[in-house]
């Protein structure tokens, strides 16, 4: 059962980590991301096609290509945001959301707040991207 929430709710970090509450507020925030997202998604779609194609300047055309291609790519990224999102949430729903996936520590309340779909601690994500780094580096 979902807690109910105030409108003006925000977890603090002075309250028990990843209560009802808070496991209900982050449930709502990524939800309504999820649905701003493929709002988006969809305007794209629609003007992709009402565009039209047919643009006989080339120059024109070009850079109605160009301009669509762009379009394109910024919603291949919602797309994966998309697929963290739906994670972060069957986190939620398995009761692994709000903490870290390498060391099982707290992430914290004002990291979720500013990346809802983060899955580590700062400093094991700065351990991984330094991992990553060297790894590439090696190559």
């Amino acid at each position: 059962m979902a807690a109910k929430l105030a409108k003006t709710y925000e977890p603090s970090e002075s309250e028990k980590y990843m209560n009802a509450k808070q496991r209900e507020y982050f449930r709502q925030k990524l939800l309504a991301w999820r649905s701003d997202l493929l709002a988006e998604s969809q305007e794209t779609i629609s003007n992709l096609k009402e565009e039209n194609w047919r643009e006989p300047d080339l120059s024109d055309r070009a850079s109605l290509e160009t301009e669509a291609g762009v379009e394109l790519r910024t919603r291949n990224r919602y797309l994966k945001l998309i697929g963290k999102i739906d994670a972060a949430l069957k986190r939620i729903e398995d009761g692994t959301y709000g903490y870290c996936e390498e060391t099982g520590e707290p992430i914290g309340v004002k990291r979720l707040m500013a990346r809802p779909v983060a899955t580590m601690t700062i400093e094991a994500q700065e351990r991984h991207e330094k991992m990553e780094k060297q790894y590439i580096d090696e190559e």
